[in-house]
Order: structure tokens, then sequence, then C-alpha cells
């Protein structure tokens, strides 16, 4: 994100009150204080069974370049308070321009599916740097975990069909339109019509052309004349400017011309109307035509759900154009993705002092401790059986491990070490600010998203009341957690 679109430093990419919290810290002596902060999600989105981990590497791309330019310097150098003086001390502006990036951090591998209060990062160093670094590290997170996750679900809905992203032109701006492309592109889009995702990460691009074109012909059959002319092999005609069946045959007849030059016609598209009526008329005239391998591609406001109903109708739709509902996750415009101090390191006597945070409202409750997940796997059956979340600082010992649902304590699951096999979501990203962590290429986490899905039953990847994918806090865990509410709960 920061090398490829943006020139300047992203540094100040962040709330007013991040900055200010870390000049307290610096105030008050605590600025170097080591801490450990969560960032995870709460609820899956769109009333999901799973959600799909992404961004990841835009977030190292900024954390490598995390620094203070002079520029940002000045800036906040203007900056004042209610009695118009200051609001920063020059020597804290000295101490951000000598500052370096110098945390730990571990993270859960992109195209990875994942489950609520699971972190996806985990941040660990000086208490002001993971705290300053809530905002971006959340403005990159949340969108892009939640587009894949959209696209993963189209996905599903499609089955084998090609999924297109064609949603630039509703995107929220330029980065909002880059991101998820990049986003749909891994939650298992098949290409895009972002020409600078194409050249910038290299997501195939398609695309055809619009009823303007159409229209500022005297006639439709001009106009696929000429665009048959002018693409001869890349010809996929839109056909409902004005009457679509119609549109459909004078394609065909275009289609013989191109023929006869040696080229086929390679699609016809669909943007509005009845789209299961009406590819399958479409349909029937490209087959008695005798173009049966001319695609029907379908756009027109279209998400999982009406892709699963146009499959359940029959629908003759080979390739799903899928912009608005994509790129700006329609139906649920935010992740709401939270980022939580978890532990803080005592500057008496050097030891681990757990934090939590209460609320009215149990799921806002954090987790405390320095958290690691643990992913059990049924290797006879193929599929991941649960996720416990466990403390590093205190882990569990054993072969045998109950989990506990932190919003529904009856629901319990045991897993065995010994029964499955397991690994650890949380790999190495940065050590004390130095990248460790090989990045992976966009294909490498395709693949590995569609491998993490089919690992989940399909009772879990259903749209309507998907079954409750066992995640929860190792008992050790939970019970520590319980400990905390009753001790700052107030009798």
């Amino acid at each position: 994100m920061h090398t490829r679109l943006y020139k300047e430093s992203l540094s100040l990419h962040t709330d007013l009150y991040q900055i200010t919290m870390a000049y307290g810290y610096w105030k008050s002596g605590k600025a170097e204080q080591e801490a450990i902060f969560h960032l995870y999600f709460r609820k899956h989105p769109f009333q999901g069974g799973f959600t799909v981990a992404c961004g990841l590497e835009d977030a190292i791309d900024y954390l490598q370049h995390f620094s203070f330019t002079e520029e940002d310097l000045s800036y906040l150098s203007s900056l004042s308070g209610n009695d118009g003086k200051p609001l920063f001390e020059t020597a804290f502006l000295d101490f951000l321009r000598n500052s370096r990036f110098r945390c730990d951090v571990m993270a859960v591998p992109e195209g990875s599916v994942v489950f609520p209060n699971e972190p996806l990062l985990r941040i660990q160093g000086p208490l002001w740097q993971c705290q300053i670094l809530e905002t971006p590290l959340l403005n990159i997170m949340n969108f892009q975990t939640l587009i894949a996750t959209k696209a993963a679900r189209i996905r599903l809905a499609a089955q084998q069909d090609p999924v297109l992203e064609f949603g630039l032109r509703r995107a929220q701006g330029i980065d909002g339109g880059f991101s998820a492309s990049r986003a749909a592109y891994i939650g298992g889009c098949d290409g895009t019509s972002n020409v600078l995702a194409g050249k910038l990460l290299g997501i195939p691009v398609k695309g055809t052309h619009a009823h303007s074109w159409v229209m500022s012909f005297d006639s439709e059959e001009e106009a696929f004349e000429a665009y048959a002319q002018a693409m001869p092999n890349n010809c996929i005609l839109l056909v409902d400017t004005y009457n679509t069946l119609e549109g459909v045959k004078k394609a065909i007849r275009v289609g013989q011309q191109l023929r006869a030059r040696g080229y086929e016609l390679a699609g016809i598209r669909l943007d509005s109307g009845d789209l299961a009526y009406l590819s399958i008329e479409a349909r029937k005239l490209l087959d008695e035509a005798g173009f049966h391998n001319t695609k029907i591609v379908a756009s027109n406001d279209l998400d999982e759900h009406i892709v699963e109903s146009l499959k359940q109708q029959g629908a003759r739709i080979d390739i799903w154009g899928i912009g608005t509902k994509l790129v700006t996750a329609f139906d649920q415009p935010a992740l709401g993705g939270v980022y939580k101090i978890a532990a803080l390191k005592s500057l008496q006597n050097g030891e681990w002092e757990y934090k939590i945070k209460l609320s009215e409202q149990s799921i806002k409750v954090s987790v405390p401790g320095k958290l690691q997940v643990r992913r059990f796997y049924d290797s006879s059956r193929g599929l991941y059986v649960g996720d416990m979340i466990y403390n590093e600082l205190n882990p569990p010992e054993g072969n045998s491990f109950t989990i506990v649902d932190p919003q529904d304590p009856i629901r319990r699951k045991r897993l065995s070490a010994e029964a499955f096999v397991h690994k650890e979501l949380l790999v190495p990203v940065f050590e004390k600010g130095q990248l460790i962590y090989p990045l992976p290429g966009l294909e490498d986490i395709r693949q590995h998203r569609q491998e993490e899905l089919s690992k989940l039953h399909s009772s879990i990847k259903r749209f309507v009341n998907p079954h409750l994918y066992p995640a929860g806090l190792e008992k050790g865990l939970y019970r520590l957690r319980e400990d905390l509410i009753e001790q700052l709960r107030p009798q």
C-alpha cells in the first residue's frame, strides 16, 4: 500500500488521540514500558460462520516505513491546545524524529480462516508504539478482511464459475478501490476491471464495454460491429441497452462476421432484467446459432445471495461480474475489528500484569494475556475441529484441553492433541522491528484460502444460520478472565 500508491510518509495516518496518548506516555515516563496488544474482531461479518484474514502484506509495508518525517513533525509542531500554546513539546517531537519501529509482531497468515476473539495480529513492544499503531492497523486489516470474506462467500455461491470484480467505479476512493481489488482476488475472484491493480499486483484484468458505447452509434448492430472490428480477440458484447434478446440476436450476427475473419465471439453480457430467464433464453439462441462456446456474463448489483438464487433457478450464466456489493461490502460496511491492550510489564518488578476491558455488554469484555491460537485438525476427515485461544504467559499443560465460549460458557468442547493434529496460527512477522517473515505471493495466498475453506465443514459455510465452529478460550484462560472481571467489578 505505502510504497505502491503513496510517496509521502503515512505515519500521521492515525487518529489524533493516538499521538496525544503517546505524548502522555512519554510525559509519564511510560513510553518505553513493554506492552502487548491484540487486533481481533467480535462477530463474523455478514451473519456468516467464517472470516478470511487479509491485509497483512499492507500492514507489513506500513510498519516497515513507520517513521516521522520533518514535514510530519512540522505539522505536529503547528498544533495548539485550548490555551493557544503548542500541543506537543519540542523534546517529544525530537523523540519521534529519532524513533524507529521496534515491536515484535505475530500474525495469522493472509487467507487463513479465523473466528471471533482470535488475534489476527499480536503487537508487543514499547507502549507508545503499540498504541500509535492502533488506527492504521485497524484501518488496513478491517477493510481487507471484510472484502476478502465477502469475495469468499461469492466464490462459494458461484461454485466453479469464474468471478470478476467490477467495483472500482463504486469503491470508496482510490485506496478503497485498490485494496478491494487485492482483497477480492485473495478471497476468490478470478480477475478485476481495475487496471492499476493489474499493473501493480499482477491480478488478471477483464472488461467489456459500457452502454455509452452502444448509445454513441446510430444503431446497436453498428456499435457491435465497430467493437468487433476494434477488439476481435476480446469481443464481449453488452446486449441489454435496448431489448436484451434482440441484442443477443444482433450479437450473433456480429459473431458470424467475426468467424468469417477467423475470430470467435467471446461472450455477451447481461446487466439488467430477469437474469435467470434472460440467460436461459440467450443460451438457447446462442446454441441454436452454433455459438456453444460463447460465454454469458452477468452483472447488475449481484451478491452471494443473488448468485445462489440464480444458480437454484437454473440460470445459464458462465461468468459473474460483481461490483458494488462486493467492494463496498454493501450489507455490512465495516468489520468492527478492535485493538486492545492485554498485558503490561511492570516498571517496578518486570512482571507481566494482565489487563482487561470491562463493559456492560459481555461481547465487549476483552481477553487478557499474551494470546496464541492452536487449531486442531482431524486428518481422517480432512476438517478443522476446533480452535483454542490460550495464554503463552501461562500455557496449558498436557495433551487434553477444554475450550470455553466466552459468550456462552455452556458451550464447551474437549480437544485432544493425541487425537488431532494441531498447529499454532500466529506466526512471527517482526522481531524487534526487523521483518523475519517471508512474504508469500498473491497466488500462494489464494491457494491457502482455498485450502483453508476446504477444511471447514459445509454447515459452517452456509449463508443462513451457519453452524458455529468451536473456537473458545482455554479453560485456564477463561478462569483468569473471570477472576479479573470479579476483581474489577464493584461489589
